[in-house]
């Protein structure tokens, strides 16, 4: 494995480590082997760096040395090929980032009880990276989080050591992009936002991702970057609000909710669209707003609008379990003690990924009132509700269907058969408008 040797340095730590790069010597440390940091590292080997990827779980680190891939975005084949030709090694000795010429944090930044931005992995981190720092590293922080994390937390981390940023070593921000089950954006062929400390640290960082990447975009500073990333999904966020609280005033107002989303989308120009559902789920939409909304109280601003959509995209649960109750009394059915099969707990269609999966929630709910809840998710066959409970995925059998009171659509994926589960099931809660195909002259379905 080749390195920067340290002792050979001179002043221009900057263009030796810019020539490394583009010569593919250098040694990259990936600190976090999750949705963000596995994918990263993989495309990083694939041109030829060696790349050291850290994690504390030593079950991922087990499964990168063996090649054991968890992560769907990411090829098994090419996994492998790293691996085997030793390009990509594990570890959970941080000792070793001393080793690594270009260092990318790519850990979690969920939010606390109260909803407050937790940076505790950056901060560990950080404190890491310092405890190792030497002449001539790279140390770019592609976790989500508020604008002025990279200047305001990381920076007076490193340079507690006298070493001195955009000279000594490079920081930079440059906001990960990662859609799990996107297909045609992927790593590589998604634009790269980069924002450096100082010019110095933007030059190193943009080579770095230049490698790999196709279109790298250097923006003014790591704040505009910070702000550009949590603007993004904040962007989104409010959007599904919006489309969210529309289907709670057509369901008021007796119109469906999905025929309005059809007929405005049929304008060429000065729409998008978005669809409604039981809430917003992932490692981004239901968490970024809250990281802005959190800082821009220092400055004395309260983002009004932003709070609201993130309150009204948290309401949207106990709207479906409203129409699940509805729906069952129209019937007869007491909540309580009611069979009712959730298909999909998954935030989004065909990943394996739930956390803050809006139909974890509802589950929650659902077994809060008496229900008999059980659930089938072909991409999640175990997941926690809120206090550790554990629950299994069942299968979508023909008798499961006929025996449960209410079948409620809470993720829709791909591998479903529809047309079967609105014909065996006696009452159906589609709140994704999966069974738009399957629904024709049935009456037992009823929509968000």
């Amino acid at each position: 494995m080749s390195v920067i040797d340290p002792a050979a340095l001179t002043f221009d730590h900057r263009t030796r480590l810019k020539d490394a790069f583009i010569s593919r010597t250098a040694t990259v440390g990936v600190v976090g082997m999750g949705y963000v940091g596995l994918p990263l590292a993989v495309e990083k080997a694939k041109v030829g760096f060696h790349v050291v990827g850290f994690d504390r779980s030593v079950d991922r680190v087990t499964k990168v040395s063996r090649a054991e891939n968890y992560i769907a975005d990411v090829a098994d084949a090419e996994l492998r090929e790293a691996v085997d030709l030793g390009l990509l090694t594990a570890t959970t000795d941080y000792t070793a980032l001393q080793r690594c010429d270009a260092i990318i944090i790519c850990v979690p930044t969920p939010l606390t009880a109260n909803r407050d931005p937790d940076i505790s992995y950056i901060r560990n981190v950080g404190a890491k990276i310092a405890h190792v720092l030497r002449p001539g590293q790279l140390i770019c922080l592609e976790s989500t989080t508020y604008p002025g994390t990279t200047e305001e937390v990381l920076l007076p981390l490193l340079t507690a050591s006298g070493m001195v940023v955009g000279q000594d070593f490079f920081l930079a921000f440059s906001p990960e992009r990662v859609d799990p089950g996107n297909r045609r954006y992927t790593t590589k062929n998604t634009n790269k936002l980069v924002g450096g400390v100082t010019p110095a640290c933007l030059d190193v960082a943009s080579t770095f991702y230049e490698q790999t990447i196709q279109t790298v975009l250097r923006v003014p500073s790591p704040r505009v970057a910070e702000m550009a990333k949590v603007f993004e999904n904040t962007f989104r966020a409010v959007n599904i609000a919006l489309v969210n609280e529309m289907a709670l005033l057509c369901d008021r107002m007796n119109i469906g909710i999905w025929d309005v989303i059809e007929a405005a989308a049929t304008k060429p120009f000065g729409i998008m669209r978005f669809e409604p559902g039981p809430g917003v789920g992932g490692h981004c939409i239901p968490v970024d707003p809250f990281y802005l909304t959190w800082k821009a109280r220092e400055y004395d601003f309260h983002t009004r609008f932003i709070e609201l959509a993130g309150e009204i995209n948290l309401q949207m649960p106990y709207f479906v379990r409203e129409k699940i109750v509805r729906a069952l009394s129209e019937r007869g059915i007491a909540l309580r003690r009611a069979r009712i099969l959730v298909i999909g707990v998954a935030y989004k269609r065909d990943v394996a990924d739930c956390r803050e999966s809006p139909a974890l929630k509802v589950l929650e709910l659902l077994e809060n009132d008496g229900a008999d809840v059980s659930y089938h998710d072909p991409f999640v066959p175990r997941c926690r509700l809120r206090g550790g409970a554990l629950r299994r995925s069942v299968p979508l059998s023909l008798e499961r269907l006929r025996q449960a009171d209410c079948v409620v659509v809470l993720t829709s994926h791909s591998g479903i058969d529809w047309q079967q589960v609105v014909k065996q099931s006696n009452l159906v809660i589609d709140t994704r408008n999966s069974t738009r195909d399957a629904r024709a002259g049935a009456k037992n379905v009823v929509l968000l």
